[in-house]
C-alpha cells in the first residue's frame, strides 16, 4: 500500500493544533502581567522554526528566542518581523548581521557591548539588548559580582538600549532548593537597578509548572510547548512531532537466526521481521538498538495498530523490527517511530531506555524526511527535504544563476520556456557579475508640450521624480544628438535622465536646460559639458557623500524643444521600476493624441486616463515593471 502522505520512505508530521493546545495550557499558568517568549532555536527543536514562530506569535508570543544570529537571519528571510532574542553569546564578527536583521543580542561582557555600540552608531541605529547574569548555571552570563558595574557601564552607551535582563535556571525541573537560590539571587540584583528594564526573565517551561515564575514579567516557553514532558508532574500536553516511515520489506526468520551488525539479537523462535528504511542517520538513536518500540499500522485486512520491538543494532539507514505477532504486516504499512500518543513512543519515554536527552532526540529526528504541517487532520503544507532554508548569500553568482533558471523551468514545467524567460529577461539583470542592478520606486514622469518661439517646435517641460538608492556622490543628466550616442548613456549606471535632441538644434544649455535638480530636498549644483555629441550635466553637492548607499528622492526638471513634425513621443523605462506614473500634457491644437503602452512585468496593462489636454498612465504602486517597457504617444 501507499502511505497516506505519498510514497515517501519517511516523514515527520507536525501537529500545530497540539502546539496551540500546549501553549494555551502553559499560558493559563502565567500571571496577568506576564508575557512569553517562544524558544525556536535549533529549528524549533526540529519542528520548523518558521511555522512554529507563526503559531506562537498568533498565540501571543512577544518575543522569539534563537541560539545565534544565523537562526535569526533565517527567520527574517522568511518574513518574520517579531522581536528575536539571540540567547547565546555572539561573536563580534556577527554584529553586522545582528544590526542588519534587527536582532536583540544577549550581552555578558563590556568589550562586546562597545563593539556593538560602535557599529550601531555607524548605522545610526539604537540596538535593543538583554544583559545576561549567571546566577548558578555557570555557563554564559556575567558573574553576579560584576553585574551592576556592567549594567552601569553599558547604560552609558548611547546606541544600546537595555531592554531586558535575564538569567537561566540550572535544574528547575528537579531541584527546587537550588532554583530558589537562583531566583533570589537574580531578583536581589534586579532590585539594585536604578530603573528596571522592560523585560525581566529567568523562568522556563519547567519553572512555571514547578511553582516558580511569579516574579518575572517574561517567561521563556520551550520543551513543554512541544509536548515533551521533562517535568516531574503529570501535564495535559500533547506531542507535536510524530516521526513515521514506510515498511519496506518483510522477511521470515528461523529460531537461532541473528539480526544485524555484531549479531546482537538472536531469534528465540521462528517468526518474521520487517525492515524500516531509516536509521541513526535519520535521527533514530543508535542507543535504541534492541530496546526501542514502534507502532505498525496494518491495513491489508482489518486496520489495526500493533506495538513491535526494535531488534538488532540500529544501522545508519535501516531498522529491523519483530513482526512475529503481526501476521498481516505488508510492505508499505505505516510505522510510527516517535511521538504518538502511545506513552512508550513519546520522546521522553524513548530516551529513558538509554539515559538519553529528549531535546537531542527531537533535534536530530528526520534529517532526511519531509515535514508535513497539520491543523488537526487538515494538511496545511509540506516543507522540502532540506532542513535548512535557502539563503541567497550562501551562493556564488554562477550558482545563483543556475538556481534562478532551474526554478523558473520547474515553476513553468517547461525547460524551453524557462530558458527563454531567463535568457531574455533575467539574464539582462544577473548575467554579468560586475553589473550593478538598480531599482527605482515611485517613478513619476510628466512631459508638458507648449507653444515655443521656435517655429515648428514645441517647448517641452519635463519633471522626473523617483526614489532610488544613491550609487555615487553625483549623477548625470544626458542629452544625446543621436540614437547611437543615447544607447551608450543608457548603459551607464551613473546616468539618471536621458533625452534625445532633434538634430536641427545645436547641443547647448539653450536647447536643453536642467532648470532644477534636487535630491532629498538638497538643491544640487550643475556642471555642463559637451562630450562626443552629448550634453552632460553633472549634478552634485558636498552633502551627497553622506547619502551614498541610502534610499533618496530624486527630482529633475528640464526645458527643451521637440519637433511638431515628429508626430510621436517615446518614453522608455530603463531600470527595474516599482510603481509607475507617466503623464503627457499637450496644447489644444494637438488632436487625435493616442498612446500605446508596452509594459513588461507584473502589470502589463497600466491604467490609462485620457481626457482633454492630457493622457495619464499608471501601474499599481506595488507592481514591478521591467526595463524593456515603454510608451509611445502619437499625435
Amino acid at each position: 500500500m501507499i502511505n497516506k502522505i505519498g510514497n515517501e520512505r519517511s516523514w515527520v508530521e507536525i501537529n500545530l493544533s497540539a502546539f496551540s493546545h500546549n501553549l494555551k495550557y502553559l499560558k493559563s499558568l502565567l500571571l496577568p502581567n506576564q508575557s512569553f517568549l517562544m524558544i525556536v532555536k535549533a529549528d524549533a527543536y526540529g519542528h520548523g522554526a518558521s511555522e512554529i514562530s507563526r503559531v506562537a506569535i498568533e498565540s501571543g508570543a512577544v518575543y522569539l528566542g534563537v541560539a545565534n544570529p544565523e537562526e535569526g537571519k533565517l527567520l527574517r528571510i522568511q518574513n518574520c518581523h517579531a522581536p528575536i532574542l539571540v540567547l547565546s553569546p555572539s561573536l563580534t564578527t556577527e554584529i553586522e548581521s545582528i544590526i542588519t536583521h534587527n536582532l536583540t543580542p544577549s550581552v555578558s561582557d563590556y568589550e562586546f557591548a562597545l563593539a556593538l555600540n560602535k557599529l550601531a552608531k555607524e548605522h545610526q541605529k539604537v540596538v535593543n539588548i538583554h544583559l545576561k547574569v549567571d546566577t548558578g548555571m555557570h555557563r554564559s552570563g556575567v558573574c553576579e559580582k560584576d553585574f551592576i558595574s556592567l549594567y552601569n557601564a553599558v547604560a552609558k552607551l548611547t546606541n544600546l538600549n537595555i531592554e531586558g535582563v535575564f538569567s537561566h535556571f540550572a535544574a528547575s525541573e528537579n531541584d527546587t532548593a537550588f532554583s530558589t537560590e537562583q531566583e533570589e539571587s537574580f531578583f536581589r540584583l534586579i532590585n539594585k537597578l536604578p530603573v528596571p528594564p522592560k523585560y525581566i526573565h529567568i523562568d522556563n517551561s519547567n519553572a512555571v509548572v514547578s511553582g516558580f515564575g511569579k516574579k518575572s514579567n517574561l517567561v521563556r516557553l520551550g520543551i513543554l510547548a512541544y509536548g515533551v514532558n521533562t517535568s516531574l508532574h503529570d501535564l495535559p500536553i500533547e506531542p507535536v512531532m510524530t516521526f513515521k516511515a514506510s515498511l519496506s520489506q518483510v522477511k521470515a526468520m528461523k529460531q537461532g537466526d541473528t539480526i544485524g551488525y555484531n549479531r546482537s539479537w538472536i531469534a528465540p523462535t521462528d517468526g518474521k521481521y520487517g525492515i524500516i528504511p531509516i536509521g541513526y542517520a535519520d535521527g533514530y538513536d543508535y542507543l535504541l538498538s534492541n530496546c526501542g518500540t514502534v507502532i505498525i499500522s496494518t491495513t491489508s485486512k482489518e486496520p489495526c495498530e500493533r506495538l513491535c520491538k526494535v531488534i538488532g543494532r540500529i544501522s545508519m539507514d535501516m531498522i529491523t523490527i519483530d513482526l512475529s505477532d503481526v501476521p498481516d504486516a505488508a510492505i508499505g504499512d505505516v510505522v510510527t517511530l516517535v511521538g504518538a500518543k502511545e506513552p512508550s513512543l513519546r520522546a521522553e519515554s524513548l530516551v529513558a531506555n538509554y539515559g538519553g536527552n529528549p531535546y537531542e532526540l527531537l533535534c536530530q529526528i528526520g534529517r532526511r524526511a519531509k515535514r508535513h504541517y497539520y491543523s488537526g487532520a487538515k494538511l496545511l503544507h509540506s516543507s522540502p527535504l532540506s532542513r535548512r532554508d535557502f539563503v541567497p548569500d550562501d551562493f556564488n553568482d554562477s550558482k545563483l544563476n543556475l538556481i534562478i533558471e532551474s526554478a523558473i523551468a520547474q515553476r513553468l514545467q517547461s525547460v524551453e520556456i524557462g530558458e527563454l524567460i531567463y535568457r531574455e529577461i533575467l539574464r539582462s539583470f544577473f548575467y554579468n557579475k560586475d553589473k550593478d542592478i538598480h531599482y527605482r520606486y515611485n517613478f513619476h514622469h510628466e512631459i508638458t508640450f507648449e507653444e515655443s518661439l521656435h517655429a515648428g517646435y514645441y517647448r517641452a517641460n519635463t519633471t522626473l521624480c523617483f526614489d532610488k538608492i544613491l550609487q555615487n556622490d553625483y549623477f548625470i543628466v544626458a542629452c544625446a544628438a543621436s540614437d547611437e550616442v543615447l544607447q551608450r548613456y543608457i548603459k551607464r549606471s551613473d546616468v539618471e535622465y536621458r533625452w534625445l535632441m532633434d538634430d536641427a538644434f545645436e547641443l547647448n544649455s539653450e536647447s536643453f536646460e536642467v532648470s532644477s535638480v534636487m535630491l532629498d530636498g538638497i538643491k544640487l549644483k550643475t556642471e555642463v559639458s559637451c562630450k562626443d555629441d552629448c550634453l552632460e550635466i553633472k549634478c552634485s553637492h558636498p552633502d551627497l557623500k553622506q547619502l551614498v548607499g541610502k534610499m533618496a528622492h530624486f527630482s529633475i526638471n528640464t526645458q527643451t524643444v521637440y519637433p511638431k513634425a515628429s508626430h510621436q513621443l517615446s518614453v522608455f523605462i530603463t531600470e527595474l521600476t516599482r510603481g509607475v506614473f507617466i503623464a503627457f500634457r499637450y496644447p489644444a491644437e494637438m488632436t487625435k493624441v493616442e498612446c500605446v503602452p508596452v509594459f513588461s512585468g507584473q502589470d502589463k496593462f497600466p491604467l490609462i486616463v485620457h481626457s482633454e489636454g492630457f493622457i495619464e498612465l499608471s501601474s499599481k504602486p506595488e507592481e514591478w515593471i521591467f526595463p524593456i517597457s515603454g510608451i509611445v504617444f502619437s499625435y
